[in-house]
């Protein structure tokens, strides 16, 4: 497991965190290439630091969703599921900067009052390290079926990079979501003569009957 997380030797601008409980009862390394100071100030805990204080700082929108800690643009996926409104948004949870694209996730009864969610999805080396981009979500049966756009930057032997845009499909239950085996499903390969690969992004899915039908943007 890769994060890329900024860590002050000395005195924290802010905090941030990462849910481990998945790896309750086993042991957790954790090697970091930056200043070693910076790692002294990791601690687990059962809450999150600030907790207390979360939603009452001064200058937080009160009426207007926003995410506990990190950065925060596109909203995403937004869809009903199970009688429930769910909005997934594009999200880097380790900094106050833009990062590596998770899809964040909270899901209302009301549009007013949200209920904040574990990531639904985090880029993995393979189909999407440089991020989840932007997408659609449906209902599909018991399905909660998310799009979304797979980024990879691939360095080449003489020294260049690579980067692709493809898309990738996510199925889950509400709360967790698992990646197909098959991603990406829609390549870059299959683009009109002229498109770019390199900005093919934001899917757009609808179902009629038994097909499914997809809109994806593209430079030419």
């Amino acid at each position: 497991l890769s994060v890329v997380i900024r860590l002050a030797p000395d005195e924290a601008e802010y905090w941030v965190f990462k849910d481990v409980s998945a790896f309750k009862g086993k042991t957790i390394k954790i090697t970091y290439d930056g200043n070693e100071k910076g790692l002294s100030k990791i601690y687990q805990s059962d809450e999150i630091e600030g907790q207390a204080e979360l939603y009452k700082e001064k200058n937080r929108p009160q009426f207007h969703f926003t995410t506990r800690r990190g950065w925060i643009n596109d909203p995403n996926g937004f869809s009903c599921y199970k009688g429930e409104y769910h909005l997934f948004y594009q999200y880097h949870p380790y900094s106050t900067h833009w990062g590596p694209m998770h899809w964040g996730h909270v899901k209302s009864k009301d549009l007013i009052t949200w209920e904040q969610l574990p990531c639904a999805l985090a880029p993995d080396e393979e189909y999407d390290g440089q991020g989840c981009f932007s997408g659609t979500a449906i209902q599909d049966g018991d399905r909660h079926v998310l799009i979304y756009t797979s980024v990879v930057d691939k360095e080449q032997q003489d020294g260049t990079h690579l980067i692709r845009q493809t898309q990738s499909i996510a199925v889950g239950d509400g709360e967790n979501y698992e990646k197909l085996i098959c991603n990406p499903v829609i390549k870059a390969d299959c683009l009109p003569e002229g498109s770019s690969p390199v900005d093919f992004r934001d899917p757009k899915i609808w179902k009629e009957g038994d097909r499914f039908y997809a809109v994806v943007g593209s430079l030419a």
